[in-house]
């Protein structure tokens, strides 16, 4: 697979710190773009802060500083969690960025030109925490009786003069967008959007007024873009739009938005509609996948249970945490975690199943082998194994990381861990030392060959302890990837120098619960 791969995250609103819902959207993402690298792709992967608007500039006022000292100190928190969840990005966005003000003005005037803007007066209900507008039939009303957005956030009245994007132009070219197989998923997030077009769409106010903390509108002096215009235009900006780049020729139209479903209509309306206005191909694929909940409860800061993921890396470590996210919750869906949770699903797969199952095997080719690697002649017993793992690595995961199933592909790979687990208790090489010898060489070699296959399928989600256990099998750097699965060449490489591995190490030591979480 040569065709190259753009994948985007939204861009985090960084008027608090990053929590778990962050993690798992950047974690995923990464996965994704691993996974994609693995199989040959030439990969771009952006993430970053988006930094303007009006919730931005009201945080900054109640703590007594500009919007610039804001936005310059809490991006760097997001850029920290993506280096310490080892979230491998090729660019690191923020709205701030010069070439990003650039980006918004060149789309807007694309809009402008296609007679898509006109400047009217807005009048209507505004959520500053959601940073959108809303009807009042989309009002909820709160235990008091107020009125809230969608979402539960507080809104206010709104009144200023306002550049307008005609948006009810676009409501069929929508409707065909949204019923295209393939472009919004999963199904229920379309099947919203498409019930939300088809009620009819209103021209959208594309400006503020009552503030200066955004991008320029060009040409209308006192008007700053609205935050979504500018937010969703870094996706191109990043390939360097509106320059004609290789980059931009390369990467656009990209394959894939992964973004919370708490702003697919961002994603899947208005954006696509500012592209179609500006005449720029639309994204293939835009993905809402659904929250984290604290032990099934969703996180707030009233009631005190919002996560630091940094927390739970520490304590847990970064891949038994990465690998937990994308197991235990069927992605797209809402999902539940707790460090009880963590620690039972970590120590049950990559401890005992997994980890165990490449610290005895190895550890029996140290103590019984001398550790040395020798060719040998399998059985068909030795071959159906390596067949039914090769089957699970290079078809049964990578199918189901293709659709954003990963915890279907990784329960493809667990079944492939269990079936040799249960090989080395049927063939019992501990036993065979005694008996036969030369079966128990080729059984503990058939094992190695199998933990090198499932080492390597599972490297985008536990990239470093993947690589520490390839590392100790001795396997090449260069042959590391999913074109590499099943293949014996770099085994009779091995063999052919006498390759002895050291005594190993347990890559997967068992996790405890800390004691603030037992108290």
């Amino acid at each position: 697979m040569s065709d190259p791969y753009y994948i985007t995250t939204a861009i985090s609103y960084p008027n608090g710190p990053p929590h778990i819902g962050h993690a798992y959207e950047a974690i995923a993402a990464d996965v994704m773009a691993r996974f994609q690298r693995l199989r040959g792709r030439e990969v771009r992967f952006q993430t970053g802060t988006d930094e303007h608007g009006l919730k931005m500039a009201r945080k900054a006022e109640e703590q007594g500083k500009t919007a610039r000292e804001l936005a310059d100190e809490m991006s760097c928190h997001f850029r920290k969690m993506c280096d310490a969840l080892n979230v491998k990005y090729d660019r690191f966005i923020r709205t701030v960025d010069e070439d990003h003000h650039r980006a918004s003005q060149a789309i807007w005037r694309a809009m402008e030109a296609s007679n898509d803007l006109y400047l009217d007066r807005y009048e209507g209900w505004y959520s500053v925490r959601d940073e959108a507008y809303y009807d009042e039939k989309e009002l909820v009303a709160g235990e008091s009786g107020e009125k809230l957005s969608p979402q539960g956030t507080p809104i206010e009245w709104t009144v200023e003069e306002s550049w307008f994007f005609r948006l009810s132009k676009y409501q069929q070219p929508l409707l065909d967008l949204l019923n295209t197989p393939g472009f919004l998923e999963p199904e229920s997030r379309r099947n919203e959007m498409i019930a939300f077009v088809s009620g009819g769409l209103k021209d959208l106010s594309v400006s503020r007024t009552s503030f200066d903390w955004g991008v320029p509108v060009p040409g209308s002096d006192g008007h700053v873009m609205y935050v979504w215009v500018d937010a969703l235009t870094n996706y191109i900006t990043g390939l360097g739009y509106p320059d004609d780049t290789d980059m931009w020729r390369k990467f656009w139209p990209a394959n894939l938005h992964l973004i919370g479903k708490d702003i697919v209509r961002f994603h899947t309306v208005y954006w696509p509609a500012f592209l179609m206005s500006a005449g720029i191909a639309l994204p293939k694929q835009v993905f809402g996948h659904g929250f984290l909940l604290n032990r099934g409860q969703k996180e707030s800061k009233s009631l005190g249970n919002v996560t630091d993921p940094l927390e739970l890396a520490e304590a847990f470590g970064v891949d038994a945490l990465r690998y937990f996210l994308l197991r235990e919750v069927a992605f797209g869906q809402d999902g539940s975690y707790s460090p009880e949770a963590i620690v039972t699903r970590s120590n049950a797969e990559l401890a005992n199943s997994f980890g165990n199952l490449a610290q005895r095997t190895l550890s029996m080719i140290h103590k019984n082998l001398d550790g040395i690697i020798t060719e040998f002649t399998p059985t068909d017993d030795d071959k159906a194994l390596l067949s039914k793992v090769k089957e699970a690595c290079a078809e049964g995961l990578p199918a189901q990381f293709e659709k954003l199933a990963f915890s279907v592909g990784i329960e493809a790979w667990m079944q492939a861990v269990h079936a040799c687990n249960q090989y080395v208790d049927e063939q019992a090489p501990w036993a065979l030392k005694k008996t036969d010898p030369e079966r128990m060489r080729a059984v503990l070699l058939t094992l190695f060959m199998a933990i090198r296959d499932l080492a390597i399928a599972i490297q985008p989600v536990i990239p470093a302890k993947a690589a520490g256990l390839l590392d100790q099998l001795g396997v090449p750097q260069d042959q590391r990837n999913y074109a590499d699965l099943g293949n014996a060449s770099w085994f009779s490489a091995l063999a052919a120098t006498g390759h002895a591995i050291d005594k190993p190490t347990p890559a997967f030591p068992r996790l405890e619960i800390p004691e603030a979480e037992t108290s």
